[in-house]
């Protein structure tokens, strides 16, 4: 089999991350190994990750996932939209209202004891729900606390997850990504590469029977930990997935010690998708050597060479993990594109808000189906159940009997909604003399490519500028694209900079977005060198004064903020105001318009 031809996009650092194409396995041979390790180990190394879209390719990983699960092993598909209840467990409603007792019901979590749970469009699963997912991965044990119960039932799994998504700005979200072992990229591989396992389901079950006598070498732990070191990798976990991943390899290879190719294989499927930085470089040899040390005693010679084992151990398997680091890994890292640092982003959806009666469904709340509220019916009925046999015998003590089910006000559950806000981006462009002479045009560019994407998005936009003695609001929030373009190709260029009015202007706007409900983001496009005051009048010193508190008052109102230098060299105002404002600071003073719009993109995502 041969690996999956190279990815035009990976080139420029534009596309999602591919595995260099070399001799050694192929990436569907790494997809196959890692579905049978775990197996072998399923609540070791936690589960896998599986990007890919909906096919052939995806469809059959699954396929030999599935088959290499022993007999009897659950298996249970979690949806979306999966509800707590579902999920962790609670009350019966239809035993319960039958038996006139609580009767408990098994969630899906339960259900999957010593099995597999797989995630559905795992990219878009709700934080609540990955929360209550990783305290069960992480405790070994599934609390129910809610409907009058108070169970713990021991729950241990491994997690499929399929990330479905598509762009840098959606995947899986990082405190789940953390708990799988494996990370696997199916998207480049091609239908025909695509075959069976060479595992089977008694090979799978010879190994779990010789995995707790495999043992792994002290040396070869910290082998480990240094390329995680030196892979820039900041959680412990890899390190820990690593060597259990290694001891599930000598399982299934029939050997009673973790060997070279073990570590390597570790290396290459554990440790190298998790990379945030390529290894450091070792230095060039010297054309002399250097001159021989004075010999030391022999007990501190043997001590160094019990030293060196290890590091030539760890430069072994550095090879073969470094042989494994998706192409194009350094362009994305500049780029702030790497898929496995990506975050919900804050400009794209806005902010979750609670919405009385619109939005999607967000749990229950104990109220009156008044003022448009909704009464949720299978909940109210849920509360109400308990109850029944109490409500029965205190009728009957006044010699009333019904066999129907009371409700009262107490037991009544209206559904509250969640729903994502507006976004409205406002920019608030420098057209003073010094950054017309400079960055004008190349900000304008970029702005007009960031309306385009804001465009796109169905997001609001709008336009401050600040030139001479004042600012002005050119542009209101508006959905126009032909209008933000009009007003943005008008905006002259001279006069001083009253950066303190400008920043004054954008965050009075932000302000009122942000009382009406929505979500403002204030992107500021100077060179930070103020020289007019707030009231018109001249002076380097004051002007900076005030623009420095202008800052500290947008940092006071918590608006999400970004400072671009658009000086034709870095300087120390720029940094200076986007640490007093709280915001990210972007100096580009080599960049044209598409640079520009792609570092604002990868910054506020």
């Amino acid at each position: 089999m041969s690996a999956a031809g190279p990815n035009p996009a990976v080139a420029d650092g534009s596309g999602p991350v591919q595995r260099q194409a070399g001799p050694g396995p192929s990436p569907w041979d790494d997809a196959v190994l890692a579905a049978a390790l775990m197996t072998v180990d399923p609540a070791g190394t936690g589960g896998v990750c599986v990007r890919a879209l909906p096919g052939p390719v995806r469809d059959q990983w699954l396929s030999v996932m599935r088959d290499l699960q022993p007999e009897g092993t659950p298996m249970r598909r979690v949806p979306l939209h999966v509800s707590d209840g579902r999920l962790l467990g609670g009350l019966d409603l239809a035993a319960t209202l039958s038996a006139g007792r609580p009767v408990a019901e098994r969630g899906l979590l339960v259900e999957a004891d010593g099995g597999v749970i797989e995630l559905a469009m795992a990219e878009r699963i709700a934080a609540g729900t990955a929360a209550r997912l990783t305290m069960a991965f992480d405790s070994g044990e599934v609390v129910l606390e809610r409907d009058g119960l108070a169970m713990r039932t021991p729950s241990k799994f491994a997690v499929v997850a399929m990330d479905e998504g598509v762009g840098e700005d959606e995947g899986l979200l990082n405190a789940l990504l953390d708990r799988l072992a494996f990370h696997l990229e199916l998207t480049y591989i091609r239908v025909h590469e695509a075959i069976a396992c060479d595992y089977d389901v008694d090979d799978i079950l010879a190994a779990r029977g010789r995995l707790a006598t495999v043992t792994i070498k002290e040396e070869q732990i910290e082998a480990l930990c240094g390329i995680a070191l030196a892979l820039g990798i900041p959680s412990l976990r890899a390190s820990i997935f690593a060597s259990r991943v290694a001891c599930a390899h000598a399982a299934l290879e029939d050997r009673a010690e973790v060997a070279e190719e073990d570590m390597a294989v570790a290396g290459r499927l554990v440790l190298a998708p998790r990379a945030t930085q390529l290894p450091p470089m070792e230095p060039p040899p010297d054309a002399e050597p250097p001159p021989p040390e004075p010999e030391e005693p022999d007990q501190e010679q043997n001590q160094s060479n019990e030293q060196q084992e290890p590091q030539e151990l760890e430069d072994k398997i550095m090879e073969a993990t470094q042989a494994a680091i998706p192409a194009g890994l350094l362009a994305q890292l500049q780029m702030g594109k790497l898929r496995r640092s990506r975050s919900r982003a804050t400009g794209k959806a806005g902010a979750v808000q609670n919405a009385p009666n619109r939005g999607r469904p967000a749990g229950v709340l104990r109220g009156e189906p008044r003022a448009g509220l909704r009464l949720n019916v299978v909940e109210t009925l849920r509360a109400a159940a308990p109850w029944q046999r109490l409500r029965r015998e205190e009728r009957a003590r006044f010699g009333q009997h019904s066999t129907r089910i009371e409700v009262r006000q107490d037991d009544f559950r209206i559904t509250r909604f969640k729903h994502k806000s507006e976004t409205t981006t406002i920019f608030v462009v420098d057209a003073s003399g010094s950054s017309a002479l400079h960055r004008l045009a190349e900000a304008k560019g970029a702005v007009e490519l960031l309306l385009a994407d804001c465009y796109v998005r169905r997001d609001k936009v709008a336009l401050v500028a600040f030139r001479g003695k004042e600012a002005e609001i050119l542009l209101p929030p508006t959905r126009s694209l032909v209008r933000a373009k009009r007003s943005l190709a008008g905006l002259p260029g001279g006069g001083g900079t009253p950066l303190a009015s400008g920043i004054d202007l954008g965050m009075i706007l932000a302000d009122t977005i942000q009382r009406r409900g929505g979500t403002p983001v204030l992107i500021v496009m100077t060179d930070g060198r103020a020289n007019v005051a707030r009231d018109g009048s001249g002076g380097r010193a004051r002007a900076g004064e005030e623009a420095t508190s202008a800052a500290r008052a947008v940092r006071a109102l918590e608006i999400t903020a970004l400072v671009i230098d658009t000086s034709p060299r870095p300087q120390q105002q720029g940094r200076d105001l986007a640490q007093e404002m709280g915001a990210v600071y972007l100096p580009l003073p080599h960049a044209d318009a598409t640079s520009l719009n792609q570092a604002v993109r990868a910054t506020t995502q």
